[in-house]
């Protein structure tokens, strides 16, 4: 389970929650514009945007979480289990992309959302997988840009866009049925609540924060989804970069997993391994691990952009404490 998040300050952010049971050795990856990316059924690019993200690197491609690329477009996949749908066949004429081909694809060719959309209009999403080691993942993806927000999924009965102006993803269930559960909190408020109860009866605030009583708190997907939504969209900040980056992460704090809150298996629990924070305005990656708070960060314009390789940089999942005596 994972949640995704976009932010606006005076920058853009984009970034999310890796929530799992356990990781796959993930770093930080920076593919520059002329590593050949090659696909099952169409042809190589050799030339494209550079991009960054956490994923890991199997096979021909880059198999990115989430990232960016140098245009400042942002992806991330995130878990849709039960409602995933990919077809088994080839489509002639469409744009046939195996799932885990997608983020490195739209990464490379797109420079914005409004162009991610004209390309969801010719993709056929196939179910081939990348190894046997590595099942086809059942994901669907938010996709955005400082401009607009989308989210993409990709069900039995198609391909379905919706455009997201909550700037928030989670799981399950399919995107529109989170939007429409958001009604059931419309009456939640930053502000102190007034008696709507019964004016006959002396009813008053006892503490701070009760206009947002019935915020869920709980760890499933759709009550991350409400807090999350609260939580960002509410969300202020000091007037400094720094100062924005780390409330992106306070956005995603929001709905961290603590380990052992949420058993998936006797003796196995999901937890929040990584939270990612993309400038995608300074193309600085930003993230931090369970056991690693300080914010660690990947500079894409300090890499070579240039270069024909995947640049890799270890995952910092060592707590550094700062002693002050």
């Amino acid at each position: 389970m994972c949640t995704a998040a976009t932010y606006q300050g005076k920058n853009f952010y984009f970034g999310r929650n890796l929530d799992y049971e356990f990781d796959y050795g993930q770093k930080v990856l920076v593919t520059g514009r002329n590593y050949l990316m090659h696909f099952n059924h169409v042809d190589d690019i050799k030339s494209h945007y550079a991009m960054i993200g956490m994923g890991i690197t199997l096979g021909n491609l880059p198999q990115y979480f989430e990232g960016m690329n140098e245009k400042g477009l942002a992806m991330a996949g995130l878990n849709f289990v039960g409602n995933a749908y990919y077809n088994d066949e080839i489509v002639p004429g469409k744009t046939n992309l195996a799932q885990f081909e997608l983020i490195p694809y739209v990464l490379a060719s797109c420079e914005s959302v409004k162009e991610v959309k004209k390309l969801i209009t010719t993709l056929n999403l196939t179910s081939e997988s990348l190894s046997k080691e590595m099942p086809t993942a059942q994901l669907h993806w938010m996709i955005a840009d400082k401009s607009e927000c989308i989210v993409m999924e990709a069900t039995k009965t198609g391909i379905h866009l919706y455009e997201n102006k909550v700037g928030v993803l989670t799981n399950n269930p399919p995107f529109d049925y989170q939007l429409f559960n958001l009604n059931n909190y419309m009456s939640l408020s930053i502000s102190q609540p007034a008696n709507n109860f019964d004016k006959n009866l002396s009813l008053s605030t006892y503490s701070r924060g009760m206009g947002s009583m019935g915020l869920p708190g709980d760890l499933s997907s759709m009550s991350r989804f409400v807090k999350v939504a609260f939580t960002r969209n509410n969300s202020k900040t000091r007037d400094s970069k720094y100062a924005e980056v780390s409330q992106f992460f306070h956005i995603l704090t929001s709905v961290e997993q603590q380990f052992g809150c949420c058993e998936v298996r006797e003796n196995e629990y999901e937890y929040t391994i990584y939270s990612s924070c993309c400038d995608c305005d300074d193309l600085i990656y930003y993230y931090t691990t369970y056991y690693n708070h300080q914010i660690n960060a990947v500079d894409m314009k300090k890499s070579d952009m240039d270069c024909d390789k995947i640049i890799e940089y270890p995952f910092n999942d060592q707590e550094n404490i700062n002693y002050e005596n």
